[in-house]
């Protein structure tokens, strides 16, 4: 272990003759991701360096899924594979290591995917709600009934506050004003203004053009003149 332990004098624990962690993190950290700490477990059986050490892996801080850690355990015993008959600690930390950034990056980028779609998905939502509903026949007369009923509501419930704080008197003269047809419905009742239901009583209908064929005449016979030999 003295090799070992000079290469990693403040990362590695000696728990046994055949036991040891070793703490490791990414080799290459990334901006924006929090960096991943492990501490690699190895024991070595007596046929160590033919057969692979056991290994195992604890993530600090739960910075690794299950699924993740049993990824890196199978890496790492592929690697060892490479490398039985020789001293491959120091290559399983080192490859460890590696491993550790390839996963930081993959963190990153599945970051700015999420990103992505999240502001995809906003701005989608903003033109949505911007570009409104298409207006249609059949949308406009929804639309123009409900704020017909909603705006009766509201004149009833004015009408309702104002009658409360009247006199029997002055309500019932409300009333009366309020049943009385206005210009425009009485012209529209009737286009002709010469109905005699709108004429008042005793009112007499005059001609006018009769009246200025008359005038006419009178001031043709007012220019007539005659000479003496008439």
């Amino acid at each position: 272990y003295q090799v070992l332990e000079s290469i990693y004098p403040s990362e590695l624990s000696k728990l046994s003759e055949s036991d040891i962690q070793i703490e490791a993190e990414a080799d290459d950290p990334v901006e924006g991701v929090d960096n991943i700490r492990v501490v690699l477990s190895v024991h070595y059986p007596q046929q160590y360096p033919d057969t692979l050490p056991d290994l195992s892996i604890k993530a600090q801080d739960d910075a690794l899924e299950g699924t993740e850690v049993n990824d890196l355990i199978a890496d790492l015993r592929k690697m060892g594979e490479e490398n039985l008959g020789m001293a491959m600690t120091f290559t399983l930390v080192s490859y460890l290591r590696e491993k550790l950034s390839e996963l930081l990056r993959s963190r990153l980028e599945k970051q700015n995917r999420e990103q992505m779609e999240k502001e995809r998905l906003e701005l989608e939502a903003e033109e949505a709600r911007t570009r409104g509903t298409p207006v249609t026949v059949d949308t406009f007369k929804a639309w123009k009934a409900i704020f017909d009923k909603e705006m009766a509501r509201k004149k009833a419930q004015q009408e309702e506050e104002r009658l409360r704080g009247q006199t029997p008197k002055e309500r019932e003269e409300w009333k009366r004003l309020g049943t009385r047809l206005t210009g425009r419905q009485l012209f529209e009742r009737n286009k002709g203004l010469e109905d005699e239901t709108l004429v008042e009583e005793g009112t007499i209908s005059v001609d006018f053009s009769q009246y200025e064929r008359t005038r006419l005449e009178e001031e043709d016979e007012q220019g007539i003149t005659f000479s003496d030999s008439d």
